[in-house]
């Protein structure tokens, strides 16, 4: 599919979107729960839905009306061997494996897209500790084996999914565990959401310091009724809007959010001033809005990029392709990207979204004031299907092109 967009001034007032990332979490909890829990404002994107599809297959019952899933909590531990569709999802994938490693059953996460390329290495070296089998195969991983409670020693610098996965599966374990997480630590804010999610459900998971969390054992959550919050990174997307002459308000996010990606403001903000130089360690999945908010803003050097490359593209290197069609030449190093003041012009030549719905939605932000087409305009249904539908609704002339809308 093709979005067709026409250069012009967005204006008008936008909910922001439900928070894919504690809407993952919430989900997991209540599957996890004793009862019937409520999880409330769930925006149905490919990468939630595999989620809730995954959930299903570990045994929770799930009822979906509309926005809101009544969900049965279930144990993993009695879960018979069975292929979990992640689909295109690392959230689904890093988060769920863990519980895959209480029954002892073969279980197969099979995915799809870049999902498979993306790196397993903190699971892969806990199982070759414990002796439990992960082995990797075209599109899928399969495991088998228990994990042990004990003590994780676990690289903070690689994925924060890792952690919060292990934070979902060994409270379900018959005695406590601790977990190290050995420094730099980087996304420590979607810790902070792992933590407050899982206290929400009754599991008393704290933190004893900056660098070691304390999980209890036997710890069964409880039903509750929760709500999903507004969502930063998404938001991010609508507010760069502004950064153009724009009049568009974001509604809906919590002042007071966990949220990390809550820095994109202060990150705008910043791209005002001389030689704004930004830190994306903690909040990566801004990149590429603030690649295309720097090039709309006179220019950046960007630190701590170097996970870029792993996520649904190399993300680095497809925003500079994709910039380098408006005039903009970013230069991508081992950890630092920069983005060099340049006059830009309307792409010459059609934009890829590279399967990326990050890399979708950023480069629709350039193409409201210069115009363009965009490639593979369908990939924002893995995070934000109705991002075209949002954008239409701020008077950005968009025309979808292609049978598959």
């Amino acid at each position: 599919m093709r979005a067709v967009i026409r250069p012009g001034i967005a204006r008008g007032t936008v909910a922001a979107p439900p928070s894919k990332s504690m809407a993952h979490r919430y989900l997991i909890c209540a599957a996890l729960a004793k009862g019937e829990s409520i999880v409330r404002q769930v925006d149905w994107s490919e990468d939630i839905r595999a989620t809730a599809d995954c959930l299903e297959v570990l045994g929770a019952k799930l009822q979906i009306q509309g926005d809101t899933v009544r969900v049965i909590g279930c144990d993993p531990a009695e879960a018979a061997s069975a292929e979990l569709p992640c689909r295109e999802s690392g959230s689904t994938l890093r988060f769920l494996l863990p519980l895959c490693l209480l029954s002892g059953h073969e279980m197969r996460l099979r995915g799809s897209g870049r999902l498979m390329e993306r790196p397993l290495s903190v699971y892969e070296e806990i199982c070759r500790r414990q002796g439990l089998s992960l082995e990797r195969g075209p599109g899928q991983v399969t495991v088998q084996g228990v994990l042990a409670p004990g003590e994780y020693a676990v690289p903070g610098d690689v994925s924060s999914q890792f952690i919060s996965g292990l934070l979902f599966a060994l409270p379900l374990l018959e005695r406590g565990s601790v977990i190290r997480l050995i420094p730099p630590v980087e996304s420590r804010s979607y810790l902070d959401m792992t933590v407050q999610a899982m206290r929400d459900f009754g599991v008393d998971v704290r933190w004893q310091d900056r660098h070691t969390l304390t999980v209890p054992g036997a710890a069964v959550g409880q039903a509750r009724d929760m709500t999903v919050e507004g969502d930063y990174s998404n938001a991010a997307f609508f507010d760069a809007l502004n950064l153009t002459g724009g009049a568009v308000r974001v509604t809906g996010l919590r002042p007071d959010s966990l949220q990390g990606d809550r820095v994109y403001r202060q990150y705008f903000a910043a791209l005002r001033e001389e030689d704004p130089c930004l830190d994306l360690a903690d909040c990566p999945d801004l990149a590429p809005v603030l690649f295309a908010a720097a090039a709309l803003t006179g220019g950046a050097r960007f630190t701590g990029t170097r996970r870029l490359r792993f996520k649904e593209s190399d993300r680095g290197s497809a925003m500079a392709e994709e910039l380098a069609k408006f005039g903009v030449q970013m230069t991508v190093s081992e950890n630092e990207i920069v983005v060099p003041p340049a006059a830009l012009h309307a792409p010459d030549a059609p934009l890829s979204s590279h399967n990326d719905h990050r890399i979708a939605m950023a480069l629709s932000i350039l193409c409201a004031q210069t115009g363009g087409v965009i490639e593979g305009a369908e990939a924002v249904r893995k995070s934000l299907p109705d991002y075209w539908e949002r954008l239409q609704s701020l008077h950005v002339e968009v025309t979808l092109d292609g049978m598959d809308q």
